[in-house]
C-alpha cells in the first residue's frame, strides 16, 4: 500500500493543471460498545481519504476543480487527479481564487501516520468491568461507547507546501439507568488518550445522579434559575460558532448582522470579561495548526489551504471582535482573516466547578445536557430543544430530586449577556455536537431566568 506521502506527491506529479493541491486523511479509529453491564462490540477501522484541488487559469481568472476519494493505491490517485483537472478546466472562473499558499516542508512531513488499536483499551476495559459489577450489585445498568481516533492529515501543494498533523481524540458517551428505567443519566468526556479517562470517577457521577433521581418534582413551564454544566454550555457555543461565518453575517442572514455597518464586530454582544475564543495551541485542546479545506464555503476556501493558523478571538471582552472568514470573504467584507479553527473555549473569569455552583443557589435547576437543538430565529439565534437524562431540583444549595424535562427557548448569545455566575473553564464534552467537534473548554454557568417553555415527555 502506497504511504500518505507518495499518495500526495503522485497527485501533484500526474496534475496537468497550473497548480494543485493534495490532501491526505488518514483515519485509525477503535472503538468498543457495552448495554445492560455487558461488553457488546468493538470495532477497529483503518481509512485514507484523498481530495485533489486542481487550479487552471482561464482567461477571465482562475478556476478550482475538487475531487474526494477513498484511495489506497497510486493509479486511485491518478485516476483522481485526472477528474480534478477535467473539473478545473469545466468550471468558470472563481470568485475566491488567490495565489497558493508557499512555503517549505515541516519537520514531521515524512512521518507515518499515526495509529490507534484495540489494545489502547486495555485499562479501560478493565476499569469498565469493575463499574459493572458495582452497577449490577447497586440496581443500575450502564450504556455506552467509547472511541479512539487517530486522524493524521497530509497537505502537499505545488508551490512546495508540505505540512502534516497527527490528531489524536478520545470520546466516551455513557448513559446509566435505574434497573426498573425509571431514571437515567449521562456523562461524557473527551480526551486525546484513552488512559486519560477515568472510568470510576464517570460512573460514581452516574450513580450520584441516579440517587437523586430517587425523589421525583413534577414542575411546570417557566423561567428558573438554571445551572448549565460545561457540557451543556458546550451544546450551546458549539452552535453559536456554526453560525458565525463572516460572509453569511455580512449578507445578512446570522444574528452577527447589522444592517448599517453590515456585521457586529466591535460592539458590545456579552459581559464585559467574556471571551470566546479559538487557538491551535490551547493546553487540552490543541488543534490544526493550519487551515484544511476540501471544499469552498462560506467559511473556507480551497485556495487557502495550508495557510497558518493562530489564537483568534469571536468575543473579548465582551465585545464581537471577528468572524469566521477565508481570505476572500475577509476582503469582502473588510474583516480580518480568520480560517476556523478546530476548537473553542469560553472564559468568562469564573472560579469552581458545578458543585460549587450548587450551593450558591436557593431554588433553581440543574440541567446536565441538552439534545435536539434547532434554530428558531437566526436573527436573534434562538434555539430550541430538550433536556435529556437528567434535570435536578435544586433546594437550599442541595440537589433535591430529579425534575421531570422540557423543551427550552433560549439564544446563546443572550446567555453571555445574562448569567449571573460563572465557574472555572474545563474541557467538556457536548452532548450534541461532541461527535464532530468535540474539542472544547467551557465553564458552568447559571442563568437566573432561563426559559424552559414547555413541559417535554421525552425521557
Amino acid at each position: 500500500m502506497a504511504t500518505p506521502q507518495e499518495l500526495a506527491l503522485t497527485a501533484l506529479d500526474a496534475s496537468t493543471a497550473d497548480d494543485c493541491i493534495a490532501i491526505v486523511s488518514t483515519h485509525s479509529t477503535a472503538n468498543l460498545r457495552w448495554a445492560n453491564n455487558t461488553l457488546t462490540t468493538n470495532g477497529l477501522a483503518n481509512t485514507c481519504n484523498v481530495t485533489v484541488v486542481s487550479v487552471v487559469d482561464l482567461a477571465g481568472g482562475r478556476a478550482a476543480g475538487v475531487r474526494t476519494r477513498t484511495a489506497s493505491s497510486l493509479d486511485d490517485v491518478r485516476a483522481l487527479t485526472v477528474e480534478a483537472d477535467a473539473t478545473a478546466r469545466a468550471s468558470t472562473p472563481s470568485d475566491d481564487a488567490a495565489p497558493l499558499v508557499s512555503g517549505g516542508a515541516s519537520s514531521s512531513f515524512d512521518a507515518e501516520p499515526g495509529a490507534t488499536s484495540i489494545d489502547a483499551f486495555s485499562g479501560f476495559a478493565s476499569a469498565l468491568g469493575t463499574s459493572f459489577r458495582s452497577a449490577a450489585a447497586e440496581a443500575r445498568v450502564l450504556y455506552g461507547y467509547v472511541e479512539h481516533d487517530v486522524t493524521t492529515t497530509y497537505i502537499a501543494t505545488s508551490t512546495g507546501l508540505r505540512l502534516r498533523h497527527e490528531q489524536p481524540t478520545g470520546q466516551i458517551g455513557m448513559t446509566g439507568k435505574a434497573a426498573d428505567l425509571s431514571s437515567s443519566a449521562w456523562v461524557g468526556q473527551a480526551v486525546e488518550q484513552v488512559d486519560q479517562l477515568d472510568v470510576g470517577a464517570l460512573t460514581d457521577e452516574i450513580a450520584r445522579r441516579l440517587s437523586w433521581a430517587s425523589t421525583k418534582v413534577e414542575l411546570p413551564a417557566g423561567r428558573y434559575p438554571t445551572l448549565l454544566p460545561p457540557t451543556a454550555v458546550s451544546d450551546l457555543m458549539i452552535y453559536l460558532l456554526y453560525v458565525s461565518s463572516g460572509r453569511d453575517a455580512h449578507e445578512g442572514q446570522t444574528v452577527w448582522s447589522d444592517l448599517e455597518a453590515g456585521t457586529k464586530v466591535g460592539q458590545r454582544v456579552a459581559k464585559p470579561g467574556v471571551r470566546l475564543y479559538a487557538d491551535p495551541q490551547e493546553p487540552g485542546v490543541n488543534a490544526k495548526p493550519f487551515d484544511v479545506a476540501t471544499a469552498t464555503n462560506s467559511f473556507q476556501s480551497v485556495f487557502d489551504n495550508g495557510l497558518g493558523l493562530s489564537a483568534t478571538d469571536l468575543i473579548s471582552d465582551g465585545i464581537l471582535r471577528s468572524l469566521i472568514t477565508s481570505r476572500h470573504t475577509a476582503a469582502m467584507t473588510g474583516l480580518p482573516v480568520a480560517p476556523p479553527i478546530d476548537n473553542l473555549i469560553l472564559n468568562v473569569g469564573g472560579d469552581g466547578d458545578v458543585d460549587d455552583l450548587v450551593s450558591t443557589v436557593e431554588r433553581g435547576l440543574l440541567v446536565t445536557c441538552l439534545w435536539y437543538i434547532r434554530e428558531v430565529d437566526p436573527q436573534s439565534l434562538l434555539l430550541t430543544g430538550l433536556t435529556r437524562d437528567g434535570v435536578y431540583l435544586i433546594e437550599d444549595g442541595k440537589v433535591s430530586g430529579a425534575v421531570n424535562n422540557f423543551r427550552f427557548n433560549e439564544s446563546p448569545v443572550d446567555l453571555l449577556s445574562r448569567f449571573s455566575a460563572a465557574g472555572a473553564t474545563q474541557r467538556s464534552y457536548s452532548r450534541e455536537w461532541g461527535d464532530y467537534f468535540p474539542r472544547t473548554a467551557m465553564p458552568p454557568l447559571l442563568i437566573p431566568d432561563f426559559n424552559m417553555s414547555t413541559v417535554s415527555q421525552a425521557s
